[in-house]
């Protein structure tokens, strides 16, 4: 018997060069879909904090009209002054609320059209 190794079915074949090649293409062009649609993931990440940035911006906005319902130069001087400056305060933080959902629904749609025109 030869002490040369015989090749079974269970010895691997050494990669030849042309193999690698090929592989490396597929790979290459496999991970380009998967790049695009992370890209498309982030877009839509940075809009969600874009709307939130400003939904924030409204309630912080609504905090300073609120402290100035308390006291400064325009403070309410009776109660029904005070319930309207409330009221104006509520209506401006539902129409935000408002503006926010409309967006984040719209987001989820917009992000299912970026991945399916990826794939």
């Amino acid at each position: 018997m030869s002490k040369a190794r015989s090749r079974d079915a269970n010895t691997p074949a050494a990669p030849s060069t042309q193999m690698f090649e090929w592989w490396q293409e597929q790979w290459a062009q496999n991970a380009n879909p998967i790049a695009r649609m992370q890209l498309a993931w982030m877009e839509s990440l940075t809009q969600a904090m874009q709307f939130e940035a400003e939904f924030l911006a409204a309630m912080a906005e609504n905090g300073v009209k609120m402290a100035n319902c308390f006291h400064g130069e325009e403070a309410p001087k009776t109660p029904g002054e005070l319930h309207n400056c409330y009221q104006k305060l509520l209506k401006h933080a539902t129409e935000a609320h408002m503006e926010r959902m409309e967006k984040a629904s719209s987001l989820t749609h917009d992000f299912r059209k970026r991945i399916w025109e990826e794939i």
